[in-house]
């Protein structure tokens, strides 16, 4: 089993701005969040823990309790030229624009998260035992899609909160998602 968490709330995901590599902290609900995080997860035996270098994201794992290894490949899709910027603020120069069909000038393809995502999983299979990763809503999002044998746009159609938990498992050999967005 590979159990995702959302990283808790910051200023910036409160206010919907899409957050790569301006480490922004958690907020005081964030921090609450992250803590609740840790209450689900008690008793939980991990034989591996991986947290994206962020300072929001390395916090969530540690306010829930658990010590992280970082990985760099959680961190959170490079938006480019859009970091900072919330969608609605986008579209008002690119009507009708999507990241997950669009991308972002100077910004991460697609393409280079899903494959960041894949080393993840791999990393995730080699170990024998639940696995633990802290990161971020894009980056996590495509990590579910992959899972399942989606394309990394597949993540699109799945939403998620801050804090939130999923769970990735099998259902006999097949790649299943067990649990998602739970809060």
């Amino acid at each position: 089993m590979i159990v995702l968490i959302r990283h808790g709330e910051t200023e910036w995901s409160r206010d919907k701005r899409h957050t790569s590599r301006t480490d922004v902290p958690l907020t005081e609900n964030g921090r609450v969040a992250a803590r609740a995080a840790g209450e689900w997860l008690r008793g939980r035996d991990f034989v591996l823990v991986l947290t994206s270098p962020r300072a929001r994201a390395r916090d969530t794992a540690e306010l829930a309790g658990l010590r992280a290894e970082v990985d760099d490949d959680l961190v959170e899709w490079d938006y480019g030229d859009y970091e900072g910027r919330t969608t609605a603020d986008v579209r008002l120069e690119r009507p009708g624009w999507e990241l997950w069909r669009d991308g972002c000038p100077n910004g991460e393809p697609i393409e280079r998260v899903g494959e960041r995502a894949d080393r993840v999983i791999a990393r995730a299979l080699e170990v024998d035992g639940d696995v633990a990763v802290f990161a971020h809503g894009h980056l996590l999002r495509v990590l579910g899609a992959r899972w399942i044998g989606l394309p990394p746009e597949g993540g699109g159609a799945l939403a998620l909160d801050t804090a939130a938990r999923c769970e990735l498992g099998f259902e006999r050999e097949r790649r299943v998602i067990a649990t998602w967005n739970a809060r």
